[in-house]
């Protein structure tokens, strides 16, 4: 193992973005590509967006397929990475979301709730951010320097709208941030969550009506609804030197509707 680095210059990272093609993915995406990070911009079936945003890069980014369901697929994309731009990839962004709309007349209640929408929620964002850890874990243990940011969501702290299924998995992504955090700091690999409220907007919220952004916006002390740039720079800030202490950690970035 190389010698413990407690940071590295954002510019001498290769960063994943899982889910990276499109929505809030790509706005993490070009964060990073305008601070000169290395990218590997992750999609399913996204393909033609992943290749457009790369080419944005200036050689700086490669789109590539993996379904971070699938661990073998995730290994791949991680060798396939390191091949491509030859040094290990060093810091996880673990976005990707399964199918969800965020439609409050269209989610399932406490009647109708299937454990089939828990298991779909729980496999996609605990088991595909498990697979991204375990897979670029030896690569970050080599370099000695490692960077996971989770993405999170305030209603763990404030369910205004109950989407029991896809707030009981960000739940756990959060006991898995805190426990990863432990397991991993020995090696000088932190891992921190971000968690956001409703973005204004994404694929996932373009169902929301305008009454409820109206709403959250009147509710916030900055009176407007976050926007997915504003959320994604808070990841550059976990992944740079200025975060080097900080582990396990949860910063809620909705313009302040939680006070965490």
């Amino acid at each position: 193992m190389t010698s413990r680095s407690e940071s590295l210059p954002i510019e001498q990272q290769i960063v994943l973005v899982t889910g990276g093609a499109r929505g809030l993915g790509a706005h993490l995406v070009r964060a990073f590509l305008g601070q000169g990070a290395r990218v590997v911009i992750n999609y399913l079936s996204s393909k033609q967006a992943a290749e457009e945003l790369a080419a944005q890069g200036n050689g700086r980014a490669v789109a590539i397929r993996a379904d971070v369901f699938d661990r073998d697929a995730v290994q791949a994309l991680v060798d396939t990475a390191e091949q491509h731009f030859g040094g290990p990839i060093t810091t996880v962004i673990n976005n990707a979301l399964p199918a969800f709309s965020f439609n409050g007349d269209e989610r399932p209640h406490a009647d109708t709730l299937r454990w089939e929408h828990l298991s779909q929620q729980l496999e996609g964002i605990v088991g595909g951010a498990l697979h991204t850890i375990q897979a670029t874990r030896p690569g970050m243990v080599r370099a000695g320097f490692g960077r996971i940011v989770n993405i999170g969501t305030n209603l763990v702290q404030n369910p205004v709208v109950p989407y029991h299924d896809y707030t009981a998995a960000k739940a756990a992504l959060l006991s898995l941030t805190r426990t990863m955090a432990h397991d991993l700091g020995p090696h000088g690999i932190t891992v921190n969550m971000i968690s956001g409220g409703l973005l204004r907007t994404t694929d996932a919220s373009s169902a929301t009506p305008d009454a409820v952004f109206d709403l959250i916006a009147n509710s916030t002390p900055l009176r407007r609804v976050t926007t997915p740039a504003e959320f994604a720079d808070t990841a550059l800030f976990f992944a740079s030197p200025w975060a080097r202490a900080v582990t396990g950690q949860n910063l809620v970035v909705d313009g302040g509707l939680v006070k965490n």
